[in-house]
Protein backbone atom coordinates (compact mmCIF):
# COMPACT_ATOMS: atom_id res chain seq x y z
CA UNK A 1 0.00 0.00 0.00
CA UNK A 2 1.27 3.64 -1.10
CA UNK A 3 2.02 5.48 1.79
CA UNK A 4 0.54 9.14 1.20
CA UNK A 5 1.34 12.69 2.52
CA UNK A 6 -2.88 12.81 4.31
CA UNK A 7 -1.35 9.74 6.07
CA UNK A 8 1.90 10.95 6.94
CA UNK A 9 0.14 14.13 8.62
CA UNK A 10 -2.24 12.04 10.38
CA UNK A 11 0.14 9.71 12.32
CA UNK A 12 1.95 12.56 13.22
CA UNK A 13 -1.08 14.53 14.15
CA UNK A 14 -1.63 11.45 16.75
CA UNK A 15 1.81 10.78 18.09
CA UNK A 16 3.49 13.91 17.87
CA UNK A 17 6.74 12.05 16.05
CA UNK A 18 8.87 13.73 13.18
CA UNK A 19 7.49 12.95 9.68
CA UNK A 20 10.19 11.18 8.62
CA UNK A 21 9.38 8.53 11.51
CA UNK A 22 6.11 8.76 10.35
CA UNK A 23 6.63 7.83 7.13
CA UNK A 24 9.15 5.39 7.70
CA UNK A 25 6.52 3.67 10.74
CA UNK A 26 3.47 3.64 7.63
CA UNK A 27 6.03 1.92 5.31
CA UNK A 28 7.46 -0.75 7.93
CA UNK A 29 3.63 -1.74 8.64
CA UNK A 30 2.11 -1.19 4.66
CA UNK A 31 0.03 1.57 5.73
CA UNK A 32 -1.81 0.31 8.61
CA UNK A 33 -2.40 3.42 11.08
CA UNK A 34 -2.81 1.27 13.92
CA UNK A 35 0.07 -0.62 14.01
CA UNK A 36 2.08 2.86 12.77
CA UNK A 37 1.26 4.22 16.32
CA UNK A 38 2.54 0.53 18.19
CA UNK A 39 5.66 0.78 15.83
CA UNK A 40 6.42 4.25 16.83
CA UNK A 41 5.45 3.40 20.86
CA UNK A 42 8.21 0.38 20.37
CA UNK A 43 11.03 2.55 18.82
CA UNK A 44 10.18 4.89 21.97
CA UNK A 45 9.70 7.65 19.12
CA UNK A 46 6.54 8.74 20.65
CA UNK A 47 7.75 8.87 23.65
CA UNK A 48 10.52 10.67 22.78
CA UNK A 49 8.50 13.31 21.04
CA UNK A 50 6.31 14.00 24.07
CA UNK A 51 9.53 14.73 25.91
CA UNK A 52 10.89 17.01 23.23
CA UNK A 53 9.50 20.25 24.60
CA UNK A 54 10.74 19.84 28.08
CA UNK A 55 13.73 21.28 29.47
CA UNK A 56 17.09 19.48 29.53
CA UNK A 57 20.17 22.12 30.80
CA UNK A 58 21.58 19.06 33.16
CA UNK A 59 23.50 16.22 31.88
CA UNK A 60 27.72 16.08 31.04
CA UNK A 61 30.42 16.97 28.60
CA UNK A 62 32.73 14.33 27.80
CA UNK A 63 36.33 14.12 25.92
CA UNK A 64 37.44 11.47 23.50
CA UNK A 65 40.62 10.96 22.21
CA UNK A 66 41.73 8.56 18.92
CA UNK A 67 45.40 8.98 17.94
CA UNK A 68 45.42 12.54 16.45
CA UNK A 69 42.00 13.70 16.69
CA UNK A 70 39.89 14.05 19.77
CA UNK A 71 36.91 15.70 20.62
CA UNK A 72 35.14 17.71 23.80
CA UNK A 73 31.07 17.50 23.44
CA UNK A 74 28.57 18.30 25.84
CA UNK A 75 25.09 16.20 25.85
CA UNK A 76 22.10 17.09 27.91
CA UNK A 77 19.29 15.43 30.60
CA UNK A 78 16.42 16.94 32.62
CA UNK A 79 18.42 15.82 35.31
CA UNK A 80 21.88 16.38 36.81
CA UNK A 81 21.72 12.51 38.35
CA UNK A 82 21.57 10.80 34.83
CA UNK A 83 24.88 11.51 34.53
CA UNK A 84 25.64 8.51 36.72
CA UNK A 85 23.26 5.85 34.84
CA UNK A 86 25.24 3.37 32.91
CA UNK A 87 23.14 4.06 30.07
CA UNK A 88 23.71 7.46 30.00
CA UNK A 89 27.76 6.78 30.43
CA UNK A 90 27.16 4.20 27.66
CA UNK A 91 25.40 7.23 25.44
CA UNK A 92 28.59 9.41 26.20
CA UNK A 93 30.76 6.24 24.63
CA UNK A 94 29.26 5.46 21.83
CA UNK A 95 28.87 9.48 20.76
CA UNK A 96 32.01 10.31 21.36
CA UNK A 97 33.43 7.71 19.38
CA UNK A 98 31.07 8.31 16.64
CA UNK A 99 32.33 12.24 16.60
CA UNK A 100 35.93 11.76 16.66
CA UNK A 101 35.60 8.65 13.88
CA UNK A 102 33.39 10.15 11.61
CA UNK A 103 34.45 14.06 12.30
CA UNK A 104 30.87 15.79 11.27
CA UNK A 105 31.15 19.58 11.17
CA UNK A 106 27.98 20.07 12.67
CA UNK A 107 25.63 18.97 14.91
CA UNK A 108 22.89 18.58 12.34
CA UNK A 109 25.01 16.52 10.51
CA UNK A 110 26.40 14.22 12.87
CA UNK A 111 22.53 13.59 14.13
CA UNK A 112 22.06 12.52 10.39
CA UNK A 113 24.97 10.22 10.16
CA UNK A 114 24.90 6.35 10.73
CA UNK A 115 26.48 5.72 14.00
CA UNK A 116 29.94 4.45 13.87
CA UNK A 117 29.14 4.65 10.15
CA UNK A 118 26.95 1.93 9.74
CA UNK A 119 22.95 1.33 10.71
CA UNK A 120 20.32 3.45 12.90
CA UNK A 121 21.50 7.31 12.50
CA UNK A 122 22.99 9.27 15.70
CA UNK A 123 19.59 10.87 15.85
CA UNK A 124 17.65 7.33 16.17
CA UNK A 125 20.19 6.42 18.82
CA UNK A 126 19.60 8.94 21.16
CA UNK A 127 15.71 8.90 20.65
CA UNK A 128 15.94 4.62 21.92
CA UNK A 129 18.52 5.97 24.67
CA UNK A 130 15.52 8.31 25.78
CA UNK A 131 12.96 5.31 25.87
CA UNK A 132 15.10 3.62 27.88
CA UNK A 133 16.37 6.32 30.43
CA UNK A 134 13.43 8.02 30.53
CA UNK A 135 14.27 12.17 29.91
CA UNK A 136 14.73 14.29 27.47
CA UNK A 137 18.59 14.18 26.22
CA UNK A 138 20.29 15.91 23.59
CA UNK A 139 23.72 16.49 21.64
CA UNK A 140 23.94 20.06 22.17
CA UNK A 141 27.41 20.94 21.29
CA UNK A 142 30.90 19.33 20.09
CA UNK A 143 34.22 20.67 18.95
CA UNK A 144 37.02 18.13 16.77
CA UNK A 145 40.58 19.27 17.07
CA UNK A 146 43.54 17.54 15.10
CA UNK A 147 47.44 17.47 16.59
CA UNK A 148 50.58 17.02 14.28
CA UNK A 149 53.55 15.66 15.57
CA UNK A 150 55.13 17.43 18.85
CA UNK A 151 52.00 18.21 19.81
CA UNK A 152 49.39 17.13 22.98
CA UNK A 153 46.16 17.00 23.46
CA UNK A 154 45.28 17.73 27.39
CA UNK A 155 41.77 16.54 28.21
CA UNK A 156 40.18 17.10 31.75
CA UNK A 157 36.69 16.18 33.34
CA UNK A 158 35.21 18.63 36.46
CA UNK A 159 32.90 17.54 38.50
CA UNK A 160 32.03 14.15 36.95
CA UNK A 161 31.78 16.24 33.56
CA UNK A 162 30.29 19.08 35.02
CA UNK A 163 32.90 21.11 33.38
CA UNK A 164 35.46 19.80 30.33
CA UNK A 165 37.98 20.97 29.06
CA UNK A 166 40.08 20.28 25.62
CA UNK A 167 43.30 21.55 25.24
CA UNK A 168 46.29 21.45 22.72
CA UNK A 169 49.86 22.60 23.45
CA UNK A 170 52.34 23.08 20.84
CA UNK A 171 56.19 22.01 21.10
CA UNK A 172 55.73 18.71 23.71
CA UNK A 173 53.91 15.73 23.36
CA UNK A 174 53.80 15.40 27.13
CA UNK A 175 50.00 14.80 27.99
CA UNK A 176 50.48 15.50 31.79
CA UNK A 177 51.39 19.17 30.85
CA UNK A 178 48.68 19.58 28.54
CA UNK A 179 46.30 18.17 31.40
CA UNK A 180 47.56 20.69 34.02
CA UNK A 181 46.74 23.44 31.30
CA UNK A 182 42.95 22.16 30.87
CA UNK A 183 42.75 21.39 35.13
CA UNK A 184 43.81 25.41 35.05
CA UNK A 185 40.98 26.03 32.32
CA UNK A 186 38.36 24.23 34.05
CA UNK A 187 39.14 26.10 37.37
CA UNK A 188 40.06 29.81 36.04
CA UNK A 189 37.79 29.92 33.04
CA UNK A 190 40.17 32.31 30.22
CA UNK A 191 38.49 33.17 27.52
CA UNK A 192 41.49 33.71 25.79
CA UNK A 193 44.81 32.38 25.25
CA UNK A 194 47.02 35.72 24.58
CA UNK A 195 46.36 39.23 24.82
CA UNK A 196 46.37 39.85 21.02
CA UNK A 197 43.23 37.61 20.79
CA UNK A 198 41.10 40.22 22.48
CA UNK A 199 39.05 42.68 20.58
CA UNK A 200 40.68 46.04 20.48
CA UNK A 201 36.86 47.19 20.95
CA UNK A 202 36.90 45.45 24.26
CA UNK A 203 39.90 46.82 25.36
CA UNK A 204 39.47 49.75 24.52
CA UNK A 205 35.69 49.72 26.35
CA UNK A 206 37.64 48.69 29.82
CA UNK A 207 39.80 51.62 28.96
CA UNK A 208 37.41 54.49 29.23
CA UNK A 209 36.09 52.28 32.19
CA UNK A 210 39.18 52.54 34.30
CA UNK A 211 39.78 56.04 33.41
CA UNK A 212 36.50 57.33 34.31
CA UNK A 213 37.13 55.17 37.54
CA UNK A 214 40.50 56.90 37.98
CA UNK A 215 38.88 60.08 37.36
CA UNK A 216 36.37 60.07 39.76
CA UNK A 217 39.03 59.03 43.05
CA UNK A 218 40.18 62.36 42.07
CA UNK A 219 43.45 61.33 40.12
CA UNK A 220 45.25 63.85 38.38
CA UNK A 221 44.81 63.61 34.95
CA UNK A 222 48.62 63.65 34.00
CA UNK A 223 48.61 60.29 36.10
CA UNK A 224 45.44 58.69 35.10
CA UNK A 225 47.09 57.16 31.86
CA UNK A 226 49.74 55.38 33.66
CA UNK A 227 47.53 54.62 36.74
CA UNK A 228 44.40 53.03 33.93
CA UNK A 229 47.08 50.76 32.05
CA UNK A 230 48.50 49.56 34.98
CA UNK A 231 44.63 48.53 35.78
CA UNK A 232 44.74 46.78 32.80
CA UNK A 233 46.59 44.27 33.27
CA UNK A 234 44.47 42.98 35.92
CA UNK A 235 41.73 43.24 33.46
CA UNK A 236 44.05 40.95 31.22
CA UNK A 237 44.61 38.50 34.10
CA UNK A 238 41.20 37.61 34.56
CA UNK A 239 40.50 36.82 31.23
CA UNK A 240 43.75 35.80 28.91
CA UNK A 241 44.92 32.68 29.64
CA UNK A 242 48.95 33.21 29.39
CA UNK A 243 48.46 36.09 31.72
CA UNK A 244 46.62 33.98 34.73
CA UNK A 245 48.79 32.50 38.10
CA UNK A 246 48.90 29.00 37.31
CA UNK A 247 46.55 26.77 39.86
CA UNK A 248 48.97 24.34 40.65
CA UNK A 249 51.69 27.24 41.41
CA UNK A 250 51.00 30.76 41.83
CA UNK A 251 54.04 31.95 41.66
CA UNK A 252 54.53 31.71 38.14
CA UNK A 253 52.45 32.65 34.87
CA UNK A 254 50.52 29.98 32.91
CA UNK A 255 52.86 31.65 30.16
CA UNK A 256 55.83 30.83 32.76
CA UNK A 257 54.69 27.14 33.12
CA UNK A 258 54.23 25.85 29.48
CA UNK A 259 57.68 27.82 28.63
CA UNK A 260 59.69 25.64 31.01
CA UNK A 261 58.10 22.79 29.48
CA UNK A 262 59.05 24.28 25.92
CA UNK A 263 55.60 24.53 24.72
CA UNK A 264 53.09 26.72 23.72
CA UNK A 265 49.46 26.98 24.00
CA UNK A 266 47.54 26.02 20.34
CA UNK A 267 43.76 26.01 21.20
CA UNK A 268 41.76 25.15 24.31
CA UNK A 269 38.04 24.47 24.45
CA UNK A 270 35.88 24.83 28.01
CA UNK A 271 32.50 23.46 27.99
CA UNK A 272 30.03 23.83 31.42
CA UNK A 273 26.89 21.87 31.06
CA UNK A 274 23.94 24.16 30.47
CA UNK A 275 25.87 27.25 30.17
CA UNK A 276 23.73 29.91 28.66
CA UNK A 277 20.80 27.50 28.72
CA UNK A 278 17.34 27.94 30.33
CA UNK A 279 17.30 26.11 33.92
CA UNK A 280 13.84 24.35 34.77
CA UNK A 281 12.07 24.85 37.78
CA UNK A 282 12.45 22.06 40.05
CA UNK A 283 8.89 21.41 42.39
CA UNK A 284 9.97 18.24 44.00
CA UNK A 285 6.23 17.77 45.53
CA UNK A 286 5.06 17.39 41.83
CA UNK A 287 8.04 15.71 40.72
CA UNK A 288 7.27 12.57 42.93
CA UNK A 289 3.47 12.47 42.38
CA UNK A 290 4.73 11.82 38.99
CA UNK A 291 6.74 8.70 39.73
CA UNK A 292 3.99 7.31 41.75
CA UNK A 293 1.40 7.81 39.15
CA UNK A 294 3.50 6.27 36.64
Amino acid sequence: MAVTAKMVKELREKTGAGMMDCKKALTEVEGNMDKAIEWLREKGISKAQKKADRIAAEGSTSVEVDGNTAVIFEVNAETDFVAKNDSFKQLLKELGTHLVQQKPATVEEALEQPLHGEGQTVNEYITDAIAKIGEKLSLRRFTIMEKGENQAFGAYLHMGGRIGVLSLLEGTTDETVAKDVAMHVAAVSPRFISRDEVPESEVNQEREVLKKEALAEGKPENIVEKMVEGRLGKFFEGIVLTEQAFVKDPDKKVKQYVQENNATINNFVRYEVGEGMEKREDNFAEEVMNQVNK
